[in-house]
Parts: C-alpha cells; sequence; structure tokens
C-alpha cells in the first residue's frame, strides 16, 4: 500500500488553496491542501506499524510551531507545478530531515522545499497564463502547524489519514 506524511493547514487556508485547485490540479478530489514531508512510499501492513511508532518518536522531539505562506511559486521549468511558497523554518526542516532517515522507506524524487500545491500537470501555455496572474499575488499569511499525518491512499486513488501525530512529549 502507498504511504505519506503531511501537514494539513487550517481551514480558511484550504478553502483559498482549493478555490484554485478546483480549477488548475486534476488532483483536486484525491488529497485535501497539504504540506508533503514524505513522499508516497510502499509499505506492507506489518511495517506500517513500524514506521507510525517512529513518527510517534519523530512529532515527540518536536513542539508545534509556526510556518508563514509567503507567496505563489513555481518549479518550473522541472515540472508545471504552481504552489503558495512556505517559506522554511527550522522546525519543518528537522520534521524532513528526520523523517528521511535510513530506517525510514521512500526516496525524495526532489530537494525539500517546503509547499502547498495549487495547480499542476498544466500545458506549457496554461502554466505560463496561470502563473503569469498569480505570481504577483501576496499571501501573507502565517499558520500554527500542532501535528502531522500519515496518509494512506484508497483504490480510487484518493489518500486518506491513517494515524494522526500531535507533536510535543506530552501531546
Amino acid at each position: 500500500m502507498k504511504y505519506g506524511v503531511v501537514i494539513f493547514p487550517s481551514k480558511p487556508l484550504q478553502d483559498k488553496v482549493n478555490g484554485y485547485r478546483k480549477r488548475y490540479d486534476p488532483h483536486y478530489a484525491l488529497v485535501s491542501p497539504h504540506i508533503t514531508l514524505k513522499s508516497p512510499f510502499d509499505a506492507g501492513d506489518d511495517d506500517v506499524k513500524i514506521i507510525a511508532e517512529k513518527l510517534r518518536k519523530i512529532a515527540a522531539v518536536h513542539q508545534p510551531f509556526s510556518y508563514h505562506v509567503s507567496k505563489v511559486k513555481s518549479f518550473e521549468p522541472v515540472n508545471n507545478v504552481i504552489y503558495f511558497k512556505v517559506d522554511p523554518n527550522d522546525t519543518l526542516t528537522s520534521l524532513y530531515e528526520m523523517m528521511h532517515k535510513d530506517d525510514l522507506p521512500g526516496e525524495e524524487p526532489y530537494a525539500f522545499v517546503p509547499h502547498i500545491t495549487i495547480g499542476q500537470e498544466l500545458s506549457d501555455d496554461e502554466h505560463s497564463d496561470v502563473y503569469g496572474s498569480l505570481k504577483m499575488e501576496s499571501i501573507g499569511l502565517t499558520e500554527i502547524a500542532d501535528r502531522f499525518h500519515l496518509l494512506y491512499q484508497l483504490e480510487n486513488g484518493s489518500w486518506t489519514v491513517y494515524e494522526t501525530f500531535l507533536l510535543g512529549k506530552d501531546a
């Protein structure tokens, strides 16, 4: 089965992101807006219990934190993904790094760039038009993260929460 680890932003930010995703992201109906901490990886039923225990330990050593969503950016020319940029911070980086130790499965296809996707799989022309109209928009939102989620993929391609991990040793 495929699993991944994400942080979901607040409902108001999810609503803002989904306003774009409805039009520009074919995966809109498959997963809620999120910051990816660990890209999809394969694991068996027994393995996921071990992975969940490791994620519990990672959550315990991190406190809730704030992050800033600053502007619209793109991964062009690597791919035609448009996203809300999440400014890097020490806690996000630490979470990511701890989830990519040798004893956890999965390989990351790209360097860690915290973001929330608003459009993907766009043609070159559509990407150029959409990004051109959005890149001057300032987002300027500060969010609080107090948990992350281990998701799994259902047979229809959608993702749902397997387990939620609260940040902080007393969580």
